[in-house]
Order: structure tokens, then C-alpha cells, then sequence
């Protein structure tokens, strides 16, 4: 056999946990056992029928052909007037607007505008992340030749950093900070005024240290939030509109994953400047989504509030249920979820212990590892969430009420069982 091998930059990757405790679930259920999934970060809902029927009748009508690299005049236009009217951003066009296939190939085009390997003998440009957070911000911002700062932040503050925090990491070499609120896996967000403080930290680091800081504001989960704290767009903030990066996307609040629809917007003169170096990069990439689904973008911002609301319900009487459910654990400390579909609760006073089928349980890996193959429960261990997620594991509650129940009564038989 040929000596031959793959790129060490590939190499280096890591594989995404969440997806690989997904396919492991899956393919368990597949064998006809019955594992019940809280891996996925995944709407169990259908998308919406107007969206599906605008997208067929795009087919249908002959929108088979390339697109314009960044999507089609009227879809871009739809996400400004959105981005505009519903979250306050000054200055964005549909000229401040790419649209890519989901949005972790939109954040992985904008790392790569934003970020520069290092010339010989010069730092990395820093990429201040707070954790626990997103398994995929760190290996797509080291991959397009940024070092990560992270930011720890625990439990007992809600996972996030605090504006004194921000202001101590910030250094002449920063050059992004990513935000992502309501969090993947923290099930937590900022409130308005405290995105304001952030905002404020940004605004005078950029006018004496820190000139090209860049805020990368993920907001995914914008429309499923339901704890009481109203969502905050940080590009809002004048002060620092032009240095804000808005990600998102259709596939949680419209449930679209598989769509792969995603977008990101700039603001202003800058932002403008951004969006067309993301044109250039992505035209030698995946140039344009698949064409017919562009007319589902329109639809889906403008007529499908009611399908969100009623998702958003749905997922605010998950949240009480599982928070109810694992406080009945002992040993399971949980924050009650404000925003998105995510659980993180913290499993580590369990650790040390041993399973009932003779299993060591050291690590949150491992407490994962045993729970899915002797009582087939697919949860997400927390240790490549980063910080303080090495002590905690993630749950997906986007699933029946009925599966919370079956899924945290076999959890807490697991707990019962170590020793």
C-alpha cells in the first residue's frame, strides 16, 4: 500500500461529540433497540406547510438553474427588511446580506474573511470565546488561523462573561469575539442590557486597543425564547453596528435543518465590504444553495409566525417539564432553559462512581457512554463544550413530552444504580 496520507489540518480537526453520539443513537435504533435520542439539536416539528409549498412550486416552476452566489435579490431583501424591522440593524441592505447552506458553513465563509494565518514571526489574531459553548466555533476559527481566548463562565452566573471579563481578555491582538445568545448547550441568554455592557466593553477597547475587534453575535435561536428576557440584537448597538457579524438561519425556529439555510449579515460601509469578500469565497466553495428553496426564505420570515409561536410554546412546557423531572435526581443540578432547546444540567458529583453493569463513570464522556449502552439514552457529554462543560452533559428536549419522561425516568434509574 502506497505511503501516502491527508492533510495534518484535517487531521487536527476534531470530530463534532453531538454528531457522533447522534449517529451512534441512531444507528443502535436501527438495530431495533429502543434508544430514545436527546443528541439531536433538531425541531421534532415539521416545517411548516407554506414554506414546503413555496419551495415546491419553485421547483415546479422551473427555479432549477445557478443562483447569484449570495442567493436571489428578493430573498436577500426579505432577510434585511427582517433584520431591519424586527431586530433593529442600522444600515443593512440587501447588499449586507449572504445567504449559505446552514449556518455553520455561513460561520465557517465569515471566519475565513475575518481571520489571517499569521506571517512568519507574528501572533495569531485572538478569537475571545466564551465556554461553555458550540462545539464547532473553535476547530472552524483555529481552522481559518485563529488562536482561541475562552472565556470560562459557570452555572452560578448563567454561563455568561461579564463585562469586566471581557475587558481584561481583550488584547491589541483581538480580533473576533463570538457571542451566541439563547446558547447551544447552555439553554441560557443575556439580557438586553447586558449585551449593552458587552457592547459598551467592545466600543472603547476598538478606540484605544483593540482596533479591528470584530463581534460575531450568533442568534439561531432568536425566536425560541420563553424564560422572560426578551431577545437583544447586539447590532443594534450603534456604537458598534459596523463591527457586529449577525449569523443565523431558518433551521431551528422554522424547523429547517435540513433545508440548509443560513445567512449573515454586516452593517453599513464595512459590513457591505465583508459580505462581498464572502461573495468572492464562497463563489470558489458552494456558490449558491439549491435554488428552489430560495422563495421558502420570504415565506418562512414573513408568513409563518403563528407555526413559531406555537413551536416556542411548545418548547417553553418542555423546558418546565425537564427541569421539573431532573431536580427529582439527586446528584443533578440543573439551570432552568430561557432560551433555546437545550438542558446542561451538571452530572459531575456522580463521577468516581460505578454502573450497575460494572462500569467505571470518571469523566462526562463516560457517564454518557454507560447511560447509552445499558438503558439506551443518547445525551451529549459536555467536554467539548469547553470551560466548566467537562462536568456537564447536554439534552436536547426538541423531542414529545412523552419522550422527557421515559428519557429522565431511565436517567434517574441509571444515577440510582451507581455506586
Amino acid at each position: 500500500m502506497p505511503n501516502l496520507s491527508v492533510s495534518r489540518r484535517v487531521l487536527s480537526l476534531k470530530p463534532s461529540v453531538t454528531v457522533a453520539f447522534m449517529n451512534r443513537a441512531k444507528g443502535m435504533k436501527a438495530k431495533g433497540l429502543d434508544v430514545l435520542n436527546f443528541s439531536a439539536g433538531e425541531p421534532d416539528f415539521d416545517t411548516p406547510e407554506p414554506i414546503k409549498a413555496s419551495a415546491i412550486e419553485s421547483l415546479r416552476s422551473g427555479c432549477t438553474k445557478y443562483m447569484p452566489t449570495l442567493g436571489t435579490p428578493d430573498a436577500r431583501a426579505a432577510i434585511a427588511r427582517k433584520l431591519t424591522e424586527e431586530n433593529g440593524l442600522p444600515g443593512v441592505t440587501a447588499d449586507h446580506i449572504a445567504i449559505g447552506s446552514g449556518g455553520k458553513h455561513s460561520l465557517f465563509v465569515a471566519c475565513h474573511v475575518a481571520l489571517d494565518e499569521p506571517r512568519p514571526g507574528e501572533p495569531h489574531q485572538e478569537v475571545l470565546l466564551p465556554v461553555p459553548t458550540w462545539v464547532s466555533y473553535a476547530p472552524i476559527a483555529e481552522l481559518a488561523g485563529g488562536k482561541v481566548i475562552e472565556l470560562p463562565t459557570t452555572q452560578a452566573n448563567g454561563f455568561k462573561i461579564s463585562p469586566e471579563q471581557l475587558k481584561a481578555a481583550i488584547t491589541p491582538r483581538s480580533r473576533l469575539l463570538i457571542l451566541n445568545s439563547p446558547s447551544n448547550p447552555c439553554g441560557t441568554m443575556y439580557t438586553p442590557g447586558e449585551l449593552k455592557a458587552l457592547g459598551k466593553v467592545v466600543a472603547d477597547a476598538a478606540a484605544t486597543v483593540a482596533p479591528d475587534l470584530l463581534v460575531l453575535s450568533d442568534e439561531i435561536y432568536e425566536k425560541i425564547v420563553y424564560g422572560g428576557i426578551e431577545h437583544y440584537s447586539i447590532g443594534a448597538d450603534p456604537a458598534i453596528a459596523e463591527r457586529v457579524l449577525t449569523l443565523n438561519g431558518l433551521s431551528k425556529a422554522y424547523s429547517m435543518t435540513g433545508w440548509r439555510i443560513g445567512y449573515l449579515a454586516g452593517s453599513g460601509a464595512f459590513g457591505k465590504t465583508f459580505i462581498n469578500a464572502m461573495g468572492v469565497l464562497q463563489g470558489q466553495m458552494s456558490t449558491n444553495i439549491t435554488s428552489f428553496v430560495y422563495a421558502s426564505i420570504k415565506t418562512a420570515l414573513e408568513q409563518c409566525g403563528g407555526e413559531v409561536a406555537r413551536m416556542r410554546d411548545a418548547f417553553s412546557r418542555r423546558a418546565g417539564l425537564i427541569n421539573e423531572l431532573l431536580a427529582t435526581i439527586p446528584g443533578v443540578r440543573n439551570t432552568r432553559a430561557t432560551g433555546a432547546f437545550y438542558a446542561f444540567p451538571d452530572i459531575s458529583a456522580h463521577f468516581g462512581k460505578t454502573s450497575k453493569g460494572g462500569r467505571p463513570v470518571r469523566s462526562a464522556m463516560e457517564f454518557c457512554e454507560v447511560l447509552l449502552e445499558e438503558h439506551l439514552v443518547a445525551l451529549v457529554p459536555g467536554e467539548d463544550f469547553g470551560g466548566c462543560g467537562k462536568n456537564h452533559a447536554r439534552i436536547s428536549f426538541a423531542c414529545s413530552e412523552e419522550q422527557i419522561e421515559r428519557g429522565v425516568s431511565r436517567l434517574g434509574e441509571f444515577v440510582a444504580g451507581l455506586r
